[in-house]
């Protein structure tokens, strides 16, 4: 499917009220999500929050307990065509023992459609990957290469990389962003990263979704957000008066001084400006910093709930 193909289908993947449950405990709950396709997604959230349940859903490889999911406009179980259309590379991702890297590269051959045997080559050269080494043998960081140069020579429609840098030093972790980068100038696609390391991938996120404790706390545009997202601080009185009536989702005093994080309701909202005039330091929110308070935030809502 080439990207004027994708078209006809707006979302690379939807979910409707999808839930999963382990007895009386929900990994999900009742998530509804639309990632339209061509872009780069961040799925951001704690561990444990329900990332990888989701992706294990709509790749078909979990059985949700209600709800719908949908991959180009169709259902996956048991669809060829649409499971055809993603590679989906898990943290926790298992070869068989006798395998090398020649054995990988060649069953991907034959699971993806797009495949690009030159871009292969060259990133298992890149990441100083042995050829002949059985995997069984590999350390973490070299597992994860692996996946990485998987999950960029397929060229999937839809390309899922669940924490694909696990014990990745900086600069493989460096290699991966500008390759996929480059790669996704080049062959545009939808690419999911979940990941932990939100301030390394931020600059990548073209929209972003923050799952926590199973249920879906954000989707959006990421410039949307980021211009929602500010930090104020100094004197306690005023940070207070220019934040009354917004959405704090933090705030910290200490003696007559005070941080506050601020979620404005509408993009645009002057809230930097307005502070600086009131003589209070303000700045843009770091997209990491904005994900902790967030999920802190809906912690305390749920628990003052309960």
């Amino acid at each position: 499917m080439t990207v004027k193909d994708q078209a006809q289908h707006a979302y690379a993947l939807e979910t409707n009220r999808l839930t999963k449950s382990y007895g009386s405990q929900k990994a999900l709950d009742s998530v509804s999500l639309k990632l339209e396709a061509g872009l780069i997604h961040g799925l951001l959230g704690r561990n444990g929050a329900g990332k990888t349940t989701l992706m294990s859903i709509a790749t078909a490889q979990l059985f949700a307990t209600s709800g719908e999911v949908r991959i180009f406009g169709q259902q996956p179980y048991e669809n060829r065509e649409a499971l055809g259309k993603i590679c989906f590379i898990k943290e926790s991702q298992k070869y068989p023992d006798v395998f090398h890297v020649e054995d990988v590269l060649a069953t991907a051959r034959v699971l993806y459609p797009n495949w690009d045997e030159a871009l292969a080559g060259e990133l298992v050269e890149s990441f100083r990957l042995p050829r002949r080494k059985k995997i069984k043998g590999f350390s973490r960081g070299m597992l994860s290469s692996v996946g990485i140069v998987v999950g960029l020579a397929s060229r999937a429609e839809l390309t899922l990389f669940d924490e694909p840098y696990l014990g990745l030093d900086a600069v493989a972790r460096s290699l991966f962003y500008d390759r996929l980068i480059e790669d996704y100038a080049e062959h545009p696609r939808t690419i999911v990263l979940s990941t932990h390391l939100i301030d390394e991938v931020s600059r990548l996120l073209e929209a972003i979704h923050v799952i926590d404790g199973g249920r879906l706390l954000l989707s959006e545009d990421a410039e949307s957000l980021r211009s929602r997202a500010y930090r104020v601080s100094g004197s306690a009185a005023k940070v207070d008066a220019v934040t009354a009536g917004r959405r704090v989702l933090r705030r910290e005093a200490i003696g007559g001084s005070a941080v506050a994080s601020v979620l404005a309701d509408e993009p645009g909202e002057n809230g930097i400006g307005w502070a600086r005039e009131a003589g209070l330091e303000a700045a843009p929110l770091p997209l990491q910093q904005l994900i902790v308070d967030l999920t802190a935030h809906a912690a305390r809502g749920k628990e003052e709930s309960a």
